[in-house]
């Protein structure tokens, strides 16, 4: 499954990332055209979780409701990524159920179909006791009405949603990983929490050698494979880049070809038997 976090201007206004607010909001309007080009070339589907808000009339980088109905139609699944990118462990439930059913209403009405399936903004939450996921800086900045992964798949639920990409990693996980100095991933299979379909992010960021690793075991082995990256990063030189890009999907399709992968989309899990946690 490839994913592309669609931030517009909402994104960089609420950047976590060193240096405050970021500017590249026009960046993400000029970079999916060329997506929507390369994705129809390649023949390969994606969801673009895209912020509801870039879904009301306006106009760029914090609206393009006409671009939103493109990728729509061009066959890829249109998710929401919330309304104004807001950080959900420290939103509070009313916060949360506010923006999950402004952003799903925006965008059905966008593009005039189901919004099923949602993408956290900045992969957070990623508390999840369950699955032995604690999220320390979740805890001390929120430490009281935090948002956390249990009680955001109950809130998707009560939405209408039926599918979640989530982040968290077990504390044995990220523990391994840092004693052997590099990540450690597989292809996973999907699994119910409280009534939804969650997909885990298993590869970095990005579409580089690391994440085809993944990929070629998951074509021998079976299991899904979820990666990512933002719009705005295309033109860049990170592993987000169309340069790295390019050879992915070049990859991906012929694997499709041979019949060893399927290029799914997250709606395609809804059936999917997972384990309820």
């Amino acid at each position: 499954m490839i994913f592309w976090d669609y931030d517009t201007q909402w994104g960089g206004d609420r950047s976590r990332s060193p240096g405050g607010p970021k500017t590249w909001g026009h960046d993400e309007f000029v970079n999916t055209e060329r997506l929507l080009a390369l994705h129809a070339e390649y023949g390969v589907p994606a969801c673009f979780a895209v912020v509801g808000a870039a879904a009301l009339d306006g106009p760029r980088p914090y609206h393009d409701p006409a671009q939103i109905r493109a990728v729509h139609h061009a066959g890829h699944e249109v998710a929401s990524h919330s309304f104004k990118h807001e950080w959900l462990p420290g939103l509070g439930i009313e916060g949360l159920r506010a923006t999950l059913r402004q952003s799903k209403d925006a965008l059905e009405q966008c593009i005039g179909a189901p919004v099923v399936s949602f993408v956290p903004p900045f992969n957070q939450p990623i508390d999840y006791p369950a699955a032995l996921s604690i999220s320390v800086s979740e805890r001390r900045s929120v430490p009281r009405e935090r948002i956390g992964v249990r009680r955001l798949c109950e809130e998707l639920r009560d939405a209408g949603y039926r599918v979640c990409r989530l982040a968290y990693r077990s504390l044995a996980h990220r523990l391994a990983e840092r004693g052997i100095g590099r990540r450690i991933d597989r292809p996973l299979a999907p699994r119910r929490i409280a009534g939804v379909v969650c997909v885990r992010l298993n590869t970095p960021g990005g579409f580089t050698a690391p994440n085809l690793e993944v990929v070629e075991r998951c074509a021998d082995q079976g299991g899904v494979v979820a990666v990512y990256g933002h719009p705005h990063s295309l033109a860049g030189s990170d592993p987000q880049s169309e340069r790295s890009l390019v050879p992915f999907l070049e990859r991906v399709s012929a694997l499709r070809r041979e019949g060893r992968v399927k290029v799914g989309l997250p709606r395609d899990l809804v059936r999917a038997v997972g384990v309820t946690a």
